[in-house]
C-alpha cells in the first residue's frame, strides 16, 4: 500500500475516531458476550442501533455517542482558535454541553454521560467551582477520546502536545498514572499521523524524545534501555510523569501482534486477554495490539475492536484513530463513512484539522 500523506493521515486518524464511536454506540457495554451474539449475530460488520432499554438507547445507526460529540466540539474549538484554547474549550463546555446534562448516567447527547463528565458537572454547576477543580479520579479512557483531535494538531510539535494534553486532561481527570498514558496515546498517534509505524521501534523513537527534553517523561536508563554508569549525572526532570513505561507498552503490544509464538485468535478475543473493562489499563494495550496487527487493514482492526464487547466503544475509537492514522482517509472503506451521520461536516472539520499539519510541515 503506498504511503498516505501527512494530510491524509491526520483525516484518516480523526474520521477513524468517529467511525469507531459509532461502530461501538449501538452494541456499547456487553460484558456478556453471548448476549450480545444473541442481540447482533455472530458477526458485527457495521453500523447498528442499541436494544431498547440499553445504552445509548434511542440514538440511530452511525449516529455519534457523547464522546464523538466531545471530540467533535474540541475539534471546532482547534479549528477556530488555530490551536488550543484552554479558556474556549471551558466556554464551549459550559455552554454547549454542560446545560444538556443533569448528573445522570442516562442522560445528555448521544445518550450517555460518563463518569468524568458527570463529576466535572457536579463540580462546575452544582457546587460553582472553577475549572482547574473539577478534575476527578476515573481511570478511564475518556481524556484521549477528545485529546486526540490535539494530537492531530500538534503531531510535529512533542512538548505542545504533552503541554496541551495534560491541561485538558486534568479538567476532568487529575490522577497522573491516566494523564501520563493519555499524554502516551497521543504522542503515539502524533508519530503515525508523522508516518511511523506502530512497531517494535516506535518505543524508542518516543524515548528520544523524552532524552532531548521533547516529552515529558522522567528516565534514566542509557541508549538501549541500558543501566546509568557509576558517575552519570541524575538527567534533569523533564516534566511531571516519573515514569516513561506509558510510551513503551506499544512497543511491547507490537512485538505480541507479530510473534508467531503468540496468537490471540480471533483477534476480537484480545478484549479477553488485555480485559473488557472500561479502565484505561486495559484499553490501552488492547488498542495498540489491534493497531499493530492490522495496521493496513482498517476495516479488521476496528471490526475486532467492536466485536470484542466490554467497552468496546472506546476500544474502537482508539484502535480507529490509530489505524486511521495508518491508512490515511483513503484506506477507509467509504461504506464506513458514507454511513456515519453528518459525513459531509465531518469530513469538512477533518480537512480543517490536519490543514495545520500540512502548515506545519511546510515551515
Amino acid at each position: 500500500m503506498t504511503q498516505p500523506d501527512p494530510h491524509n493521515r491526520a483525516m484518516g486518524a480523526l474520521m477513524g475516531a468517529w467511525i469507531g464511536d459509532a461502530l461501538g454506540m449501538g452494541p456499547h457495554w456487553y460484558y456478556d458476550l453471548d448476549a450480545l451474539r444473541r442481540d447482533y449475530g455472530d458477526w458485527i460488520d457495521g453500523y447498528t442501533a442499541p436494544k431498547p432499554g440499553r445504552y445509548h438507547d434511542g440514538l440511530r445507526a452511525g449516529q455519534l455517542s457523547q464522546a464523538g460529540i466531545l471530540l467533535k466540539l474540541t475539534v471546532e474549538s482547534l479549528v477556530e482558535n488555530g490551536g488550543y484554547n484552554h479558556t474556549d474549550f471551558c466556554r464551549r463546555m459550559d455552554e454547549d454541553i454542560f446545560p444538556l446534562l443533569n448528573g445522570q448516567p442516562a442522560n445528555g447527547p448521544g445518550g450517555y454521560t460518563s463518569q468524568s463528565i458527570r463529576e466535572a458537572w457536579r463540580c462546575r454547576v452544582e457546587q460553582g467551582l472553577p475549572w482547574g477543580k473539577t478534575g476527578g479520579h476515573a481511570d478511564t479512557t475518556e481524556a484521549i477520546e477528545r485529546t486526540l483531535a490535539i494530537a492531530i494538531r500538534y503531531a510535529l510539535h512533542p512538548t505542545t502536545l504533552a503541554q496541551a494534553i495534560s491541561e485538558n486532561t486534568l479538567l476532568t481527570q487529575t490522577d497522573d498514572v491516566v494523564v501520563s498514558m493519555t499524554v502516551a496515546y497521543g504522542a503515539v498517534l502524533a508519530m503515525i499521523v508523522q508516518g511511523h509505524t506502530l512497531d517494535s521501534t516506535l518505543s524508542m523513537k518516543l524515548m528520544d524524545l523524552v532524552k532531548h527534553g521533547e516529552l515529558p517523561f522522567h528516565a534514566v536508563t542509557r541508549e538501549g534501555m541500558q543501566a546509568p554508569r557509576p558517575g552519570d549525572p541524575d538527567p534533569p526532570r523533564a516534566g511531571r510523569f516519573a515514569s516513561p513505561d506509558a510510551l513503551l507498552t506499544p512497543s511491547y503490544m507490537a512485538m505480541a501482534a507479530s510473534d508467531t509464538g503468540i496468537r490471540i485468535e480471533p483477534a476480537w478475543k484480545v478484549s479477553l486477554v488485555y480485559g473488557m473493562p472500561c479502565a484505561i489499563y486495559h484499553m490501552l494495550p488492547a488498542a495498540y495490539y489491534l493497531t499493530a496487527r492490522f495496521h493496513d487493514d482498517f476495516e479488521s482492526a476496528v471490526l475486532h475492536a467492536v466485536n470484542g464487547g466490554g467497552q468496546n466503544q472506546a476500544r474502537a475509537i482508539l484502535t480507529g484513530a490509530l489505524t486511521g492514522a495508518h491508512v490515511g482517509l483513503d484506506g477507509i472503506p467509504a461504506r464506513f463513512i458514507e454511513g456515519l451521520e453528518n459525513s459531509t461536516q465531518l469530513l469538512d472539520l477533518a480537512q480543517q484539522l490536519a490543514s495545520y499539519v500540512i502548515q506545519d510541515t511546510e515551515l
